[in-house]
């Protein structure tokens, strides 16, 4: 498939531009400035940007806990992101959602979410609703190992490959629910030969390239909007990072995590960029150099922001 410069380029940026926040984050979470837990998703920028520079504001997506990498490639606003993790009123969910919670229905974000296998039932739900109204948008469902083995995630598949729905499942497979590496909890060696199942098509992928991950994702959307049904696309990748930030990772070694690391997602297209003479070495400082600045400009806006109000605990809540 011919990408544009233009295309190639955007994706370079918004892989950047999660990694920046993300780094970020981890620092303000060490400095005791986020409350609650984070996941990030460094290491794991390829699969968000290639599936999501796929997607229009009319698509969907469902996320999981370690969603930040999601939101910002479906063209989520950092600066309401920042503020919500900063758990302050001027974020997306008013501060009430933080790092796990973040949603913008308007982008067609359905939110992370908190609970591991809670996503995809919401997206066949999302694929049901599109189908029944006759559009043509899909949903895309990220999702990561861990959640491949629960009941939730089983369930959408059969119902979405039953009634056809247009869904894409976007598996993130890092090797580790937590602490637990798949070869451990899984007696199949990929998680997307568990598609033949639900007779829907299953295809692996290196997720830490982002060019294969926007290629398989074009051809299960397009699947999916011409009404041919759901597809499964297992992303192998890696996180650099802890399951959560504080996790000591005891259970995973640094050669593993350096071999990782020397696959790296941003290096890689950052190469063949300048080997296509598309980018510059000066383009390339001017583009994290701008990126630095808007992460900046979004910690200053979320420090500046005040944290709801007492009397507003019962708002925007259900129970």
């Amino acid at each position: 498939m011919d990408l544009t410069n233009e295309q190639l380029i955007e994706m370079y940026v918004t892989m950047n531009k999660i990694r920046t926040f993300e780094n970020r984050v981890a620092e303000l979470f060490a400095d005791g400035k986020i409350p609650g837990f984070v996941h990030l998703y460094v290491g794991e920028e390829a699969i968000a940007t290639g599936v999501c520079a796929n997607l229009t504001d009319a698509d969907y997506i469902t996320s999981t806990h370690r969603g930040h990498g999601h939101l910002l490639a479906k063209r989520g606003d950092i600066k309401l992101m920042m503020a919500e993790l900063f758990g302050k009123k001027t974020g997306y969910c008013k501060g009430k959602g933080g790092s796990m919670h973040i949603a913008d229905l308007d982008l067609g974000i359905m939110g992370a979410n908190g609970i591991v296998g809670g996503g995809p039932p919401l997206a066949a739900g999302a694929a049901l609703a599109v189908q029944y109204l006759g559009k043509d948008s899909v949903a895309a469902c990220f999702f990561g190992d861990g959640a491949s083995n629960q009941g939730t995630t089983h369930e959408a598949m059969n119902l979405a490959t039953c009634w056809k729905l247009p869904v894409v499942f976007v598996n993130e497979n890092n090797m580790y629910g937590i602490s637990s590496c798949t070869i451990n909890s899984m007696c199949v060696p990929n998680i997307a030969d568990r598609a033949a199942a639900y007779d829907m098509p299953g295809v692996i992928v290196d997720g830490n390239d982002v060019i294969a991950v926007y290629e398989a994702a074009a051809e299960a959307i397009n699947r999916a909007r011409e009404g041919r049904g759901p597809s499964l696309i297992e992303c192998k990748t890696y996180r650099h990072r802890g399951h959560f930030e504080g996790d000591p990772c005891t259970y995973r070694n640094d050669e593993e995590l350096q071999e990782w690391k020397e696959k790296d997602p941003i290096p890689r297209l950052e190469q063949k960029l300048i080997e296509m003479e598309i980018l510059t070495d000066s383009k390339i400082q001017e583009i994290k150099s701008t990126l630095q600045k808007d992460v900046a400009l979004a910690e200053q806006f979320a420090e500046e922001s005040a944290f709801p109000d007492a009397s507003e605990l019962t708002e925007d809540v259900y129970t």
